[in-house]
């Protein structure tokens, strides 16, 4: 997985886990896109301050999911999912086939 995908969905699973101050440096890395040197900046703090708190980050949020899995199951679930719509993507006019397609699509959407 690219490491600022993998980065985004240890944030959206542990980020409420981080300080307040961590998160704010976290989102500006990873939502917005901006440099050290933007969000130094911008929190009037050093760009070493800000590597730093994004090193930390990455570490607490990675021992988190080292300990919880939660990335992994979720994504291991969705890709079951996928995979049972893609089965029964071919074959509609059965009731039941239907159904399973209707239910995987709504844990896929809640996903």
């Amino acid at each position: 997985m690219e490491d600022k995908i993998k980065s985004g969905y240890l944030y959206d699973f542990y980020g409420e886990l981080l300080t307040e101050h961590q998160r704010s440096v976290y989102e500006m890395s990873i939502n917005e896109d901006l440099s050290l040197s933007e969000i130094a900046d911008s929190l009037s703090i050093s760009r070493q301050a800000v590597h730093d708190i994004l090193k930390r980050c990455d570490k607490l949020l990675s021992d988190y999911e080292n300990r919880l899995h939660l990335v992994d199951k979720f994504m291991n679930i969705k890709e079951d999912v996928l995979r049972i719509n893609e089965l029964t993507a071919g074959d509609s006019s059965d009731d039941t086939l239907a159904e399973i397609s209707r239910i995987s699509q709504l844990i896929l959407e809640e996903l």
